[in-house]
């Protein structure tokens, strides 16, 4: 995603709009969150020296796209792309969203350089199924609506676009292995099969390439699965969230168990009321 051209293809293709410009924003890459050293997941990645690793659960990216509208002009949007593997993350995802509303961004105007308030579009990408939902990629779309005669407005506020924003889901699991519109030929980098190692890092891309975007995201994928370093950042990675997962787990477990014992003792209690 750090590479302007797959940033671009991918975009373009999940927001279906053409994008003429994208700016990668670097400054924004990755979120290191503060760190609380006596928790006891934070421990346990400290003791595996992964607490740098363990930093970045939620990965998120920026762009500043520039985008053709239907009627020929060019808009600006600020693009959040998140990712996560786990539903506890969905404060973070908020907490970020709170401090891009608070941000203004520097863009080049007629005038010159001017900080602004943009629009922005979310895009989350989950290593979870949301059960309620079994599609692979979902648009959550605004829509205006004269509340007096409950007609829909076709025309647009900057106002109010600078307030709300449309919200893209997609859902790793669920892809499946379909190579027909642009769409499916996007998300098939992402579907999660093929491995042929026990990490499920490399995996076997099986579907003939004929659109320059996925070649372009495929042989980026390549070169990230062959070099040393990279896989060892991916293996931390992985060994983190592992981490994360039996903490919650015992977490989860501590908390069930205190629960049971509260409740035997408010029956005891509820007994010697009665009894007295």
């Amino acid at each position: 995603m750090e590479d302007a051209r797959v940033a671009k293809f991918f975009i373009g293709t999940i927001l279906n709009e053409t994008i003429e410009e994208i700016q990668v924003k670097p400054q924004e890459f990755t979120y290191k969150g503060e760190i609380d050293y006596t928790d006891p997941e934070v421990i346990k990645a400290i003791e595996s020296k992964l607490v740098e690793r363990f930093s970045i659960r939620v990965y998120r990216l920026d762009f500043l796209a520039t985008i053709k509208t239907v009627d020929g002009t060019q808009k600006k949007v600020l693009v959040e792309i998140q990712k996560t593997n786990n539903q506890v993350d969905l404060m973070r995802f908020r907490n970020y969203l709170a401090e891009q509303y608070k941000k203004q961004d520097e863009i080049e105007t007629e005038a010159g350089k001017r900080k602004l308030p943009l629009p922005i579009v979310t895009i989350y990408l989950l290593g979870f199924s949301l059960p309620e939902i079994e599609t692979s990629a979902i648009r959550v779309e605004r829509q205006y609506v004269d509340l007096i005669t409950n007609s829909v407005i076709d025309k647009k506020s900057d106002f109010i676009e600078k307030l709300t924003h449309d919200c893209f889901v997609v859902q790793l699991q669920r892809i499946k292995a379909k190579y027909q519109t642009r769409l499916d030929k996007l998300l098939s980098v992402f579907e999660q099969a093929n491995f042929v190692d026990e990490n499920k890092i490399i995996k076997r891309y099986n579907h003939e390439i004929d659109d320059e975007g996925v070649r372009n995201m495929t042989d980026i994928l390549h070169h990230i699965g062959t070099d040393p370093d990279e896989k060892k950042q991916i293996e931390d990675e992985q060994e983190a969230n592992r981490v994360f997962d039996v903490a919650v787990k015992e977490k989860t477990d501590e908390l069930t168990l205190k629960l049971y014992k509260a409740e035997k003792e408010i029956e005891e209690l509820k007994r010697r009321l009665e009894g007295k």
